[in-house]
């Protein structure tokens, strides 16, 4: 499986965007699907999880309530919503896949995307 992470953007603060990750390659549904984040000067951190099939979703404290994650298995694609954006969400958004269930840490996904720029600015 490969992946391409897009949807990332200039928006003011209060905005919304959506990110995209499309899985090129087979069974996209058997893998758990995560996007986390890395701001300028800090480590890589743990957005948002979703479930193979779609069922069950983790998010960070720091975006609950704001951001959802969902995916279409026919399209093999998985979306980031993000809604009432705020400056501190500005970063550089990967997404990432494993095998099985979906993980909060980067280091038990095996396949990343390049990442997608997300800044919140007025």
């Amino acid at each position: 499986v490969q992946l391409q992470a897009s949807g990332g953007g200039l928006v003011q603060p209060g905005e919304s965007l959506r990110l995209s990750c499309a899985a090129s390659g087979r069974a996209f549904s058997d893998y758990g699907m995560g996007w986390f984040r890395q701001a300028p000067g800090k480590e890589r951190e743990f957005v948002a999880a979703i479930s193979r099939g779609g069922g069950t979703t983790y998010f960070a404290d720091s975006v609950k309530g704001r951001f959802t994650i969902s995916r279409d298995n026919a399209q093999n694609t998985v979306y980031l919503q993000m809604n009432s954006l705020k400056p501190e969400d500005t970063a550089v958004y990967f997404c990432a896949a494993r095998l099985g269930w979906p993980k909060l840490v980067d280091v038990e996904y095996s396949l990343w995307g390049q990442g997608t720029q997300v800044t919140v600015s007025s």
